[in-house]
């Protein structure tokens, strides 16, 4: 029994800590910084279990301990979702833009861990020297034999719990349900505890000492799980209407419909990114216009003025709303066949049912749940143009995506004269982002590059040909194209420069990256000027 009750602990405490990041994701993200906080405050947190239930295992009774740790963590983490909104508001006011919460995250993601996630890792750090004091004592085995079986039995626990977590409970139940989960388990665990202590200590008073702990107890837990049911993530501002929330594998992702604009527009949220969007749909075909970067995608076609069938395939595909541009905003005599790889699978479902990306993949096809570097060794080698478009965490494009080795490989793909658009976050032509990505992509191509701003936004697209230098922009011709390029005639929205013109210490590679830094640095210097 005891090594039953610390396997299912270690289970627990897994599930806990792995969708502690998908509870504050609305508020903060879920990047490396957010990850490493909680994981800290919960590391922290059980050493300081460890301390305390090594100091009460030389009490009469260890379970009646290890009874009171699992069931204080389990109405502990009951309340967790329905404390974390209150929680994050403090450190996250409401309306804060999205470039405000990126500098806010690193601090309140790790004061909102330690007020959240310390309380009940410190219960569940303490089961184990619990339980392995009561193994010792009743199998008269010596401490290092009884802690080596419970942290063994423990891991193995942790383990399921982590599998659990990430394929089934988050994604299937949803935060609320996976947090009342733990807090019923550990409950459960609880009262399993208490049961099997009536064996190893004395029966007198036995009823009425754990009669009033299962009370308290059961009242505690019942406040947690009424706490629970107010739980919602921060909701839109009129005139805004949700019209689905989920929580993917990945992320939380909320579609919104947008009555300040008419018709309609549909867009896609997720995780903090709640004062913007990932993808967006207009019920208007042509070009999305309001600074929006996606219809600079359709520009190549505008330039080459090459009619007759162009593949393309855009890495980062979203809900699609690049397929929509493309598809309404090309030139008549194109054709185009549509490709597209997005790593999480709930965004192109969310595609499907509310931005008509069916509408757009009759041709071509579309990998879903795959990351865009490994489905890159699989795809054609003719492509006509390829758009990156991958971010993680709504500001920072994943290391792996922007170095020369992986530029090296996404040229192969293109045909001779073939495209690459990178849609990179900057503000201005010397952001430490922008720069990188015109570096890497002068090395890998070893053509010039051409960086775009995007008017009204903070969005450059920086582009590179195969084995062709890029035309003058300012050239194309054609509605779109003018529509397009009107806005570039502004001083310093267009930069121009070949492999010399890029600093050698900008290129990525696979071996030294410092992108997270970099869109750090970005991001800190845009709230220094206020942007």
């Amino acid at each position: 029994m005891v090594l039953a009750i610390a396997a299912a602990a270690g289970a627990v405490t897994l599930v806990v800590e792995l969708s502690a990041v998908r509870l504050l994701a609305p508020w903060f993200g879920a990047s490396t910084r957010v990850w490493t906080n909680v994981i800290a405050a919960i590391l922290a947190a059980l050493s300081l279990g460890y301390l305390l239930g090594a100091r009460w295992s030389t009490s009469a009774a260890p379970m009646r301990f290890v009874a009171l740790v699992l069931g204080a963590g389990g109405c502990l983490a009951a309340w967790l979702p329905g404390l974390s909104p209150v929680v994050a508001g403090w450190f996250i006011p409401q309306g804060v833009r999205l470039e405000q919460a990126a500098s806010l995250a690193t601090f309140g993601s790790l004061a909102c861990a330690l007020i959240l996630f310390a309380p009940p890792a410190i219960c569940l750090g303490a089961v184990s020297p619990l339980a392995g004091e009561q193994l010792a004592r009743v199998l008269g085995l010596s401490s290092g034999q009884a802690s080596g079986r419970v942290l063994c039995v423990s891991t193995l626990g942790s383990l399921v719990g982590s599998f659990l977590a990430t394929h089934a409970m988050v994604p299937m139940l949803g935060l609320t349900r996976t947090f009342l989960w733990c807090g019923a388990s550990l409950w459960l665990l609880a009262l399993a505890a208490l049961w099997s202590s009536r064996g190893y200590v004395s029966p007198a008073g036995w009823p009425s000492v754990a009669s009033k702990v299962v009370s308290g107890l059961f009242a505690v837990l019942a406040l947690g799980a009424g706490l629970v049911s107010r739980w919602r993530a921060p909701q839109p501002q009129a005139p805004n209407i949700v019209l689905e929330e989920l929580q993917s594998a990945y992320q939380f992702v909320r579609v919104v419909e947008d009555h300040s604009i008419e018709p309609a527009w549909r867009l896609v949220q997720v995780n903090e990114g709640l004062d913007s969007f990932q993808s967006v749909w207009s019920p208007t075909p042509g070009l999305l216009g309001q600074g929006l970067y996606y219809d600079y995608f359709a520009l190549p076609a505008w330039l080459e003025t090459r009619p007759g069938r162009w593949r393309v395939l855009v890495l980062g595909l979203g809900g699609g709303t690049a397929f929509g541009v493309l598809s309404n905003a090309s030139p008549e005599n194109v054709e185009l066949d549509l490709w597209g790889v997005e790593l999480d699978p709930a965004m192109v479902e969310v595609g499907q049912r509310w931005m008509e990306l069916d509408k757009y993949t009759r041709s071509g096809q579309v990998l879903a749940g795959e990351d865009a570097r490994s489905a890159l060794r699989r795809l054609p080698l003719d492509f006509d143009l390829i758009v990156l478009d991958a971010y993680a965490h709504q500001v920072e494009i994943p290391a792996h995506l922007m170095t020369k080795e992986f530029l090296d490989e996404l040229e192969s793909h293109l045909r001779p004269g073939g495209w690459c658009l990178v849609n990179a976050g900057g503000f201005g032509a010397d952001d430490p982002v922008v720069r990188a990505v015109r570096a890497t992509l002068c090395a890998a191509f070893e053509q010039d590059s051409v960086a775009l701003r995007v008017p009204r936004s903070r969005n450059w697209i920086v582009g590179a040909r195969r084995n062709t230098p890029w035309p003058d922009p300012m050239r194309a011709d054609g509605d779109v194209a003018r529509a397009l390029l009107g806005p570039l005639h502004a001083p310093g929205s267009v930069v121009r420069g070949g492999p010399s013109s890029c600093g050698a210490g900008d290129v990525l590679t696979d071996d030294k990256s410092d992108m997270e830094l970099r869109q750090m640095a970005s991001l800190a210097a845009a709230q220094a000027r206020d942007v």
